[in-house]
C-alpha cells in the first residue's frame, strides 16, 4: 500500500487532476470560443467595447495576448 503524505497546502495530488467531464460540460455550454485570429485578423491590437469601457486586446511578438483597459 501506498501512503500519500500532505507537506503544504496545494502538494495536494489531485489539485493537479483534470476538471470532471461533467464540470466541462457544464462550463463549455456557459461559454464560447472565438479564434484569436478571428478578432485581430493581420492587426496586431483590436479595441473591444464593454459597456462604456474600451479594452485593448494586443498580441505580442512572441503570440501571447494581452488584455488592457
Amino acid at each position: 500500500m501506498v501512503s500519500l503524505q500532505r507537506s503544504a497546502a496545494g502538494d495536494n495530488p489531485r489539485d493537479s487532476l483534470p476538471p470532471r467531464p461533467e464540470a466541462r460540460a457544464t462550463a463549455a455550454a456557459d461559454s464560447r470560443r472565438i479564434d484569436s485570429q478571428a478578432l485581430l485578423g493581420a492587426a496586431q491590437e483590436v479595441e473591444i467595447a464593454h459597456g462604456p469601457e474600451i479594452y485593448r486586446l494586443r498580441r505580442t511578438a512572441l503570440g501571447k495576448l494581452i488584455l488592457t483597459k
